[in-house]
């Protein structure tokens, strides 16, 4: 039995020990907006937080992380949108789509930890994530957007 504490929700899942995170968020939990991209932690879609730390679910198994705080792109503002979510909006950053959510909670990890990120910072916190699109520089407008707005 594997117990995980996902967006403040407690679960009791019983799934294989090597199971990947990524597995049990989207077919486990129905947490759909937590990406499968590439699954060798190359392109960042499944980019969740870890105690706060943004970790690839898909190179990490869930029974690795029992004890440990997970959130999803689905927990990452209750009830509203977080101010990065409004500011990719606002910056029209999304295209496809696809890798949107893992550079979302990239970009609160960072603001988590550097609240006013100068564009190097930014560069090398999301040097990894990929957008198949190419909207990096409005995902880097939009950090800037979400960090004057000043929550995290």
């Amino acid at each position: 039995m594997t117990i995980l504490k996902v967006n403040g929700r407690r679960y009791e899942l019983d799934v294989d020990a090597e199971t990947p995170l990524l597995w049990v968020l989207r077919d486990r939990l129905g947490l759909l907006g937590t990406k499968y991209g590439c699954g060798v932690g190359a392109c960042g879609a499944c980019t969740v937080h870890v105690d706060g730390r943004a970790e690839r679910s898909c190179l990490t198994t869930a029974a690795a992380l029992g004890g440990s705080e997970i959130t999803t792109i689905e927990g990452l503002s209750a009830g509203t949108l977080h101010p990065l979510q409004r500011a990719w909006l606002d910056e029209d950053v999304p295209q496809c789509g696809f890798c949107q959510a893992g550079q979302i909670m990239a970009a609160a990890a960072l603001l988590r930890r550097t609240p006013r990120p100068t564009d190097d910072q930014i560069d090398e916190a999301l040097r990894d994530q990929l957008c198949r699109c190419g909207t990096y520089q409005r995902i880097r407008h939009a950090i800037h957007r979400a960090a004057k707005a000043g929550r995290r």
